[in-house]
């Protein structure tokens, strides 16, 4: 037998080879297709990756608003801090040249006992309420000379005295804590 007579072996007609090659490329389609799900995922993907940077995107600027926030918070605390001190800094100064007045009133020789005794009284009461505000005076003679608290308006060469050292004080110099409400005007020695 020759080989066109085996049927098995019979040559293919050109319909036969077409739905054969339909039936393979379909065999193959199924096998490299993806699952509906598998098919989907890329889009999903694409999604979630959209969805995931958004999300970085608003929880950096929540972050940075929190952090806004927190630094206006505690400029606010500080300046509010400070405005106290500031305005009782600024009604002291007010009253400095009042401390001022009684001091050379009490300076003055007086014939009236009482009256001294009442301008005395005042001036205690005064320098009280100043103290119970935090304000020291500072200056005195015999002191080393501070620029940072001393205003120099004068300078005397006295032997007796050591150099750079106040040797009379014109002007009480006032201050609270470190803060400096006016500096003391003083002569200086040397």
């Amino acid at each position: 037998m020759c080989e066109h007579e085996n049927p098995a072996a019979q040559p293919e007609t050109e319909e036969t080879a077409e739905a054969a090659t339909a039936e393979t490329v379909a065999a193959e389609d199924t096998a490299r297709a993806v699952p509906p799900e598998e098919a989907a995922a890329p889009k999903e993907t694409a999604k979630a990756d959209a969805m995931e940077k958004k999300y970085t995107e608003l929880n950096d600027r929540y972050l940075r608003m929190l952090a806004e926030y927190d630094n206006f918070r505690k400029r606010s605390q500080r300046e509010k801090d400070a405005v106290y001190p500031a305005a009782v800094a600024g009604t002291v100064e007010k009253f400095l040249p009042v401390v001022d007045a009684f001091e050379r009133a009490l300076a003055c020789e007086c014939s009236d006992t009482g009256f001294k005794k009442g301008v005395d009284m005042i001036y205690d009461s005064l320098l009280k309420a100043l103290e119970e505000l935090g304000v020291s005076a500072f200056g005195e003679a015999g002191d080393a000379f501070d620029a940072n608290l001393h205003n120099a308006v004068m300078h005397v060469d006295d032997e007796s005295l050591g150099a750079n050292v106040v040797s009379m004080v014109m002007q009480k110099g006032y201050r609270i804590g470190e803060r400096v409400l006016r500096y003391a005007m003083v002569s200086v020695a040397n």
